[in-house]
């Protein structure tokens, strides 16, 4: 006698079986926000802010960004975004250390999709780290988990698609120069090259900004609880890691060509032409 849909009952009985082997095969997930009914129990955990002033002022400059054609604009205007980013993490950090019920960590997942899904979670690290943030890359899964408090995870977030899309347009500018000079078709060894170089090179001009910020903010407020209020969120956000992810590991990362590496640092400094060599630098992950 046919099921539903005039499946047989023996076929429909080894579907429900492969679907529950399929699911128990998966890797575990961790778990971000407390299950209904158990909220209350559970720390306080604030949801990413989602619209300010100021995050309408930092969307139009990432706006801004994307849409110019000179790298030297773009990258400004990205280093005023993290300014502004950083300097409204700094005043919801001190006003969080004054309340009743203070914030905990939380967390946000991003896709890195293939290709050049390691480059991707490469860029979400170091966006991350840039604003006290914590990156473990599921290669597995196809994202990565940010881990850090409400105002730093809407800023990798704000952060991280615009340079995704900052990152591509000038790729593919410098794959088809290359190929215009050199003719050569061959592409994946210089695209995952350029979008490494520039994760990289981007994450340290976002950290400058993030420090120059601080320091700014210290001088005009001669406010010494800055520094320790900063530094235990930090460490809020290293422990909340070592919770959810106990057996992180390392991935490296290899450069496979050096003309796609000194092209997407150019892309992301340029005014530093001479790229170097490319240091050897690994994204935290879990298989």
């Amino acid at each position: 006698m046919g099921g539903p849909g005039g499946v047989d009952r023996i076929t429909a009985l080894r579907d429900a079986v492969d679907a529950l082997s399929l699911v128990e095969g998966l890797p575990p997930i961790a778990l971000l926000r407390p299950p209904p009914g158990k909220a209350a129990a559970a720390p306080r955990v604030s949801a990413p802010v989602s619209g300010s002033r100021m995050l309408d002022r930092v969307r139009a400059l990432l706006a801004k960004a994307e849409s110019t054609t000179f790298p030297a604009e773009a990258e400004a205007l990205t280093g005023k975004a993290q300014e502004l980013m950083a300097r409204h993490s700094i005043d919801a950090a001190l006003l969080d250390a004054t309340a009743e019920r203070p914030d905990q960590p939380g967390g946000v997942r991003l896709s890195t999709d293939a290709p050049y899904a390691a480059a991707k979670a490469l860029l979400v690290q170091e966006v991350a780290a840039a604003n006290r943030c914590e990156s473990v890359w599921s290669d597995d899964l196809g994202f990565a988990t940010v881990l850090g408090f409400p105002a730093d995870l809407a800023a990798v977030e704000l952060l991280h698609t615009s340079l995704l899309v900052q990152a591509t347009a000038a790729m593919l500018r410098g794959r088809n120069e290359r190929r215009a000079k050199s003719g050569s078709r061959r592409t994946k060894g210089y695209d995952e090259s350029f979008l490494n170089a520039f994760a990289l090179r981007i994450g340290e001009r976002l950290r400058a900004a993030t420090e120059a910020a601080n320091r700014e903010v210290a001088e005009e407020r001669g406010d010494d609880r800055l520094l320790p209020v900063l530094a235990a969120r930090s460490d809020a956000v290293r422990e909340r890691l070592d919770t959810l992810f106990p057996g992180v590991t390392r991935y490296r990362l290899q450069v496979r060509d050096p003309e796609g590496w000194s092209s997407g640092t150019s892309a992301a400094d340029r005014a530093s032409l001479d790229a170097g060599a490319p240091p050897r630098r690994s994204v935290h992950g879990r298989r």
